[in-house]
C-alpha cells in the first residue's frame, strides 16, 4: 500500500564517465543493481533502480557517462542520456572531486543548461579529498557556473552525505503515485544482469590489457532441477583480443567465469553452470543486431506487470559447482 502523502518521481544520474553514478545508485538502494569498475564507460545502458520509503518512491536512471560518441553504440548511449534527462523530474549532476574539470565537464554543464526540471549538484568521492577545505573552491566554481543550484558533497563509499541526499530527494520530488510495487528495486531482466556481471569480471580481470571494445550477450538460459545453465558470448573486435580474453591454456576466461558464477550463485541462491565463449566481430559496436541483444529489457510477470529482478531463490548455492 502506498502512503497517502508521498513524493514520487524519476531521477536522472548525470555525469562524466567514472563520476561514480553506479556506485551511488547501489549505495542508495543498499544492494547491487549496477556493475561497477574503474573503467570509463562501464555503464552502457540506462539502468533503472527503485528506492521506496514511507515518504515516497524515487526511480533512478543510472546513465552512461557523457562523452563524444564515435560508434553507433556510443551514439545510442548519448541518446539514452538525453531522453532520460528530458523525461526526469529531477537531475543529479555528479562531479568527481578527485579529477580536474575539463572540456567534458563544460559540455555537461551546457547540456544541463537546457533542463527545465530541478538540478541538484553532487560533489562525489569526497573521501579522496583531504582536508575537506579543498572542496570550497569547487563549490564556488559550481555556483559561478550554475548560480542558485544546491550542492551536496557526498561519498558513496563512506556514506557521508547520503542521508541528507535522501532527505533532499523526497522534498524535491513532486507528490504522486508509485511507479512500481514497493518490493521492486530494479526492472532489468536476470539475463541482462548476468551479462553485466560477466562484463564486470572481464573488465576487472583484463585491467589495461584490453581497450573498451568488449561486450557480453547471454544466448540462452535454462533452469532444471535446481541448476541454472547459462551460455554467453564475449564479443571482442580483433583476434588478438580474443587470445587475451581466453588467456594461456584458457586460464583468463576460466577466472572470469568462476568469479562471475560465484557472485551470481550467491545473488540468485541457485547452483549455476556458466559456459563462456569468445567471438571476434570487428564492428560489433556498430552492429544493431548485437546492440539490441545487449539492451536491459524489462522484467515482467505472466500478466505483463513489471516484476523486477529476482534477487534470491530458496536453493542454497553449491560452492563446488564449476563454471
Amino acid at each position: 500500500m502506498q502512503p497517502d502523502a508521498s513524493h514520487t518521481g524519476l531521477v536522472a544520474l548525470a555525469g562524466r564517465p567514472n563520476a561514480g553514478k553506479s556506485t551511488l545508485l547501489n549505495a542508495l538502494l543498499g544492494e547491487k543493481v549496477a556493475i561497477v569498475s574503474d573503467k570509463p564507460q562501464t555503464t552502457r545502458n540506462r539502468i533503472v533502480g527503485v528506492l521506496t520509503e514511507d515518504r515516497g518512491q524515487a526511480v533512478f536512471f543510472d546513465l552512461p557517462g557523457v562523452h563524444r560518441p564515435l560508434h553507433r553504440m556510443n551514439a545510442k548511449m548519448m541518446q539514452e542520456v538525453r531522453s532520460s534527462i528530458d523525461e526526469s523530474d529531477l537531475v543529479l549532476h555528479l562531479i568527481d572531486v578527485s579529477e580536474p574539470w575539463g572540456q567534458g565537464e563544460a559540455y555537461l554543464f551546457d547540456l544541463l543548461d537546457e533542463v527545465r526540471v530541478p538540478v541538484l549538484g553532487l560533489l562525489t568521492k569526497i573521501d579522496l579529498v583531504e582536508p575537506k577545505s579543498r572542496l570550497l573552491p569547487l563549490i564556488d566554481a559550481y555556483h559561478q557556473r550554475r548560480p542558485g543550484t544546491e550542492i551536496l558533497p557526498i561519498s558513496s563509499i563512506t556514506g557521508e552525505g547520503l542521508d541528507e541526499l535522501r532527505d533532499r530527494l523526497f522534498t524535491m520530488l513532486p507528490p504522486g503515485p508509485f511507479f512500481y510495487p514497493p518490493d521492486i528495486t530494479t526492472t532489468q531482466t536476470e539475463q541482462f544482469f548476468i551479462a553485466e556481471v560477466i562484463r564486470e569480471k572481464l573488465l576487472g580481470a583484463t585491467r589495461n590489457e584490453l581497450p573498451y571494445t568488449t561486450g557480453v550477450v547471454v544466448e540462452d538460459m535454462e533452469e532444471t532441477e535446481g541448476l541454472l545453465r547459462v551460455h554467453a558470448v564475449i564479443f571482442v573486435e580483433r583476434a588478438s583480443q580474443k587470445g587475451i580474453v581466453i588467456g594461456k591454456r584458457g586460464n583468463m576466461i576460466a577466472r572470469i567465469g568462476s568469479e562471475a558464477r560465484k557472485e551470481l550463485e550467491a545473488r540468485f541462491g541457485i547452483r549455476m553452470f556458466l559456459g563462456l565463449r569468445v567471438k571476434a566481430h570487428p564492428r560489433w559496436r556498430d552492429d544493431p543486431r548485437v546492440l539490441v541483444q545487449m539492451e536491459p529489457g524489462l522484467a515482467t510477470g505472466p500478466d505483463g506487470d513489471v516484476t523486477g529482478l529476482v534477487l534470491t531463490r530458496p536453493d542454497e548455492p553449491d560452492p563446488e559447482n564449476e563454471s
